[in-house]
């Protein structure tokens, strides 16, 4: 049913208070003290215990969202925008550290930069950004179990044989499908602005 405000599903959606925005909020709160962390009192196992906590909200929230029917417009752009705020930041701080090399975050650093603009292509054609691929998930999910398991290994020097091999085949797992999502972000981007005018 309708009203003069729109649809009851309408209104949900643009809800800001729910749960699992609470949760990506906190999130959000977490980086600058992940940072902190890691390059300024070298706490490696508070960072890992950060780390991997946010990973656990991560997964509450999307879960949360469809239980609670709480999904939001701003949920749907928050959770991803954390997620990529959190490779990001976490590969910066790797880096500095000397935990990975510089090219692989100017790799998925990169990647970010280039996409970004094409985010404008979708806003001229009034159309809503494209769908998260899966296989970017995937991406994604790779690269927050190999960050945290690279710095596990420095953090816990016992687990290093175990978690270093994994963190580094992860994350060559993770940057490669990183880089193909990319292309195909981008196919996907020219597509819409060759079929579709501007100014619609």
């Amino acid at each position: 049913m309708t009203d003069a405000t729109g649809t009851a599903e309408d209104r949900g959606a643009d809800r800001i208070l729910t749960v699992p925005n609470a949760l990506s909020f906190l999130r959000l709160l977490g980086v600058p003290l992940f940072l902190y962390l890691v390059l300024v009192v070298h706490a490696d196992l508070w960072a890992l215990i950060l780390l991997a906590v946010s990973s656990a909200t991560d997964w509450a929230d999307g879960k949360l969202a469809r239980l609670l029917d709480q999904t939001s417009r701003l949920g749907a752009l928050l959770d991803p925008f954390v997620d990529r705020l959190y490779v990001v930041t976490t590969l910066v701080a790797l880096v500095v550290r000397d935990i990975l090399p510089w090219w692989i975050a100017a790799i998925l650093v990169g990647r970010e930069l280039i996409l970004a603009p094409t985010l404008a292509v979708y806003r001229r054609r009034a159309l809503p950004p494209p769908e998260v691929l899966y296989l970017g998930k995937g991406a994604t999910f790779l690269l927050m179990c190999a960050l945290p398991l690279l710095l596990g290994a420095v953090a816990v020097p016992a687990s290093e044989p175990v978690t270093a091999p994994l963190g580094w085949a992860a994350l060559i797992w993770g940057t490669v499908l990183y880089v193909w999502t990319a292309l195909l972000y981008l196919a996907q981007a020219v597509a819409t602005a060759r079929v579709v005018p501007a100014g619609r």
